[in-house]
């Protein structure tokens, strides 16, 4: 327990709550819509944006952001202004920011910059400035949902209800859509850019085995991830393992126990 006195450490912790309260928000929006492929195009995309800003001299991060939020409102405008299909706008996103971000590190002189941290994510490295971006999210999250949960639960199940309903159906999908682009950016320094999708997916569906309810699933998912993030950075710390990866394996060990606990409870059952 003697590493909880370090700095770094506990920045690792408050960086992990925050992480997981704006990934169990936007997260169950993602696994409703069924957005996880666009998610998954949106993370890869923002590399493009990491390798901008390091060959621009720029805060990387500032760089992904407008590349991951650009990217976002590009799919939707190409999906539904050239009659495109939307996996194929976004299979193009993908690799074109993928294949931007390569060429721009490649051109960026004198060392090259360390990835490992951006692809596989190292929540040790979390600074009080990440902090503070990440409560803000967090923070502006929960005043949206908690003054739009209504419009956000019709607009994810049933657009075409919403819309009857008088709904803003178009301004909550672009607003959501700008909130996940900032979710991954900010989370890539927890999970990295290869297990994203993991954190904004794996707990909403572990706690969707259990309820259907919009809201449940939201605390659900944000009290699964803070836990399995504080396993993960414990062991992580014991094992010398890189800890962005094994909270994404504590993350999957407990949806494939909660798949094998209510398989058993069916055969009980029987």
């Amino acid at each position: 327990m003697d590493i909880l006195r370090y700095t770094f450490f506990q920045n690792a912790l408050v960086g992990s709550l925050l992480i997981t309260v704006a990934c169990g928000i936007a997260g169950t929006y993602v696994v409703s819509r069924r957005l996880v492929f666009i998610s998954g195009g949106i993370t890869h995309a923002s590399f493009g944006g990491l390798g901008l800003g390091f060959y621009l001299g720029v805060n990387p991060f500032l760089t992904a952001l407008a590349f991951a939020v650009l990217s976002a409102f590009g799919v939707e405008w190409v999906s539904k202004s050239y009659r495109v299909r939307e996996d194929s706008a976004i299979a193009a996103v993908w690799s074109l920011g993928m294949a931007v971000g390569a060429i721009c590190i490649g051109m960026t002189e004198g060392y090259a910059p360390n990835l490992s941290s951006y692809l596989f994510g190292n929540i040790l490295t979390i600074t009080r400035s990440d902090l503070v971006w990440t409560a803000v999210l967090a923070f502006v999250l929960c005043l949206f949902f908690a003054f739009m949960h209504r419009e956000i639960i019709y607009t994810a199940f049933d657009r075409d209800f919403a819309l009857t309903q008088g709904i803003p159906v178009t301004v909550i999908e672009y607003l959501m859509t700008v909130f996940i682009a900032v979710t991954i950016v900010l989370s890539i320094r927890l999970a990295g850019i290869m297990l994203l999708m993991s954190l904004l997916t794996v707990p909403q569906m572990t706690v969707n085995l259990f309820t259907s309810d919009f809201r449940r699933i939201v605390a659900g998912s944000i009290l699964l991830g803070f836990l399995a993030c504080l396993t993960g950075l414990f062991l992580s710390s014991i094992l010398q393992i890189p800890a962005g990866a094994f909270i994404i394996v504590v993350l999957l060990f407990c949806f494939l126990a909660a798949k094998g606990i209510l398989l058993f409870r069916k055969r009980q059952i029987r």
